[in-house]
């Protein structure tokens, strides 16, 4: 078996195991999964590792690649989908911003805003090497979102947020979805939250997570 065909048996390995523990409902969650090379993401020299259920360093300050099951549990929740205009705050490896461009397809639109320039390099330069060039990458400060190319239908915070994100909040299209870690160092809730055609929103806390702390103007003073 090569390296290619050995990368996707573990692929598929991961999705049913992703499927067993409910991180993954949706066929489209276990299509994006299985399409993207999770290894292309990866410091080559971490590349054995790619399909453990745990975070890997990358280029950048604290930065890392976080587990599969982290970006299944962020857009089942949002229940992300085709067409759908998607804003997330860190681009990292570009691993997510891939899988949300396999589930919002040609009809829809990633933009992806990192602020540290050493990852956005990274990340961007894995996503064009992967074909991924319709995502739209944004070297900035993602605590203040994306202006100029809002509203979004879904939005994923991928830092943990010392409050709720209300500059970002104010970018999501009525109705639609964020999600966001929310505490400091250590575990934080990871908290889903809806909003409806009157601008209405609902909250829900969905699990415990551990994320690096947001930056940024809007993020922790670090």
């Amino acid at each position: 078996m090569d390296k290619e065909d050995s990368y996707r048996q573990q692929r598929e390995e991961l999705v049913s195991w992703l499927m067993q523990n409910g991180y993954i409902r949706r066929e489209s969650m276990a299509r994006a999964v299985l399409n993207v090379p999770r290894e292309q993401f990866v410091p080559p020299r971490l590349r054995t590792l790619s399909y453990m259920e745990n975070p890997l360093p990358i280029s950048g300050e604290n930065a890392t690649i976080s587990c599969v099951h982290t970006y299944c549990m962020c857009y089942e929740a949002l229940e992300l989908d085709e067409g759908h205009r998607f804003l997330e705050v860190g681009l990292g490896s570009g691993y997510g911003a891939a899988l949300a461009q396999e589930m919002v397809g040609s009809r829809g639109k990633v933009v992806s805003v990192e602020l540290d320039p050493r990852s956005f390099r990274y990340g961007d330069a894995n996503l064009k090497r992967c074909g991924n060039e319709d995502v739209v990458t944004v070297q900035g400060d993602g605590s203040e979102g994306y202006a100029p190319m809002a509203p979004y239908d879904r939005v994923a915070i991928s830092a943990a947020c010392p409050w709720e994100p209300s500059v970002v909040m104010e970018q999501v299209r009525r109705p639609g979805r964020i999600v966001f870690p929310l505490g400091g160092e250590g575990r934080q809730r990871l908290m889903l939250m809806q909003v409806d055609k009157e601008g209405r929103w609902s909250r829900e806390a969905l699990a415990e997570v551990v994320y690096v702390p947001l930056r940024g103007k809007h993020g922790w003073r670090i």
